[in-house]
């Protein structure tokens, strides 16, 4: 029997309360247009001019991330000094094009905004998919990786029917080539690269089952030497249950690996 480091907690995760002002954006957005895509950048108020650590999101999709679910995360890591930062790269599914659009978006925030080298990847649901294959092409640009319910194997969502177009492949193409396109299937450039991983997903996900994608992802790392915690909130699916959006763990694992200060427990 294999006897894993990685600690697989079924627990509940403690609320705290944040309120918004109703109709009004608490955090001051910059929405940009970069590659002719829908981007933004929130900074914090309080950061040294050059190396901003900072956290790149994804999906930046319409409307996502948003003041009601990400508002108290989004609140900590500007607190602590963290920007943030994203960009809509449409239903890429972790596809090559897309991919070369984050690299694009990583120059331009690093080069011209004065942000790190090094990201925090933040990625929610299907922005599995995306940051995943970017991290794995990009090790060094990457100083952890943090998720909510991410998608981390293309055949459980979309599926390969779904995920085919947006590679420019058919179906049965996807699948011969998922050892060098699917993310549970990268993970050694991480592993390699020793870039910390901290997931939080529901135990009875049916859209992203937990064992094909967080759990998967979890059992390979370890077996190639790669830390990773994962917190499993029993009786929780692929929802909006507020213990996922407002995690103590989660933000203070990105905050702290942000600002260089690795945690020794994991």
């Amino acid at each position: 029997m294999l006897v894993f480091p990685i600690r697989i907690i079924i627990s509940l995760v403690a609320l705290n309360i944040f309120s918004y002002a109703a109709n009004n954006e608490k955090f001051q957005w910059e929405r940009l247009k970069f590659e002719s895509r829908d981007a933004f950048i929130i900074m914090p108020d309080k950061h040294i001019k050059d190396q901003i650590p900072w956290v790149m999101y994804a999906p930046t999709l319409r409307g996502l991330p948003n003041e009601r679910d990400e508002g108290w995360m989004i609140q900590h890591f500007l607190e602590a000094g963290i920007a943030i930062a994203g960009i809509n790269i449409g239903e890429s599914y972790g596809s090559p094009e897309g991919c070369g659009i984050y690299t694009k978006f990583h120059k331009f925030l690093t080069t011209e905004r004065g942000l790190n080298q090094k990201a925090c990847l933040l990625a929610r649901s299907r922005g599995g998919l995306m940051l995943y294959n970017w991290a794995a092409d990009n090790p060094t640009k990457v100083k952890c990786i943090a998720g909510i319910y991410p998608v981390c194997d293309l055949r459980s969502y979309p599926g390969l029917n779904r995920a085919a177009p947006a590679y420019g492949m058919k179906a049965d193409e996807l699948a011969k080539s998922l050892k060098i396109n699917n993310p549970v299937e990268k993970l050694k450039p991480l592993a390699d690269a020793k870039v910390p991983i901290f997931h939080i997903h529901g135990n009875v996900d049916r859209v992203v089952p937990l064992k094909s994608n967080s759990g998967d992802v979890a059992k390979r790392y370890q077996r190639l030497g790669g830390k990773m915690h994962l917190v499993v909130p029993n009786g929780q699916g692929h929802n909006m249950w507020k213990g996922f959006f407002y995690c103590q763990e989660l933000v203070d694992f990105v905050i702290t690996h942000a600002k260089g200060t690795p945690l020794s427990s994991l």
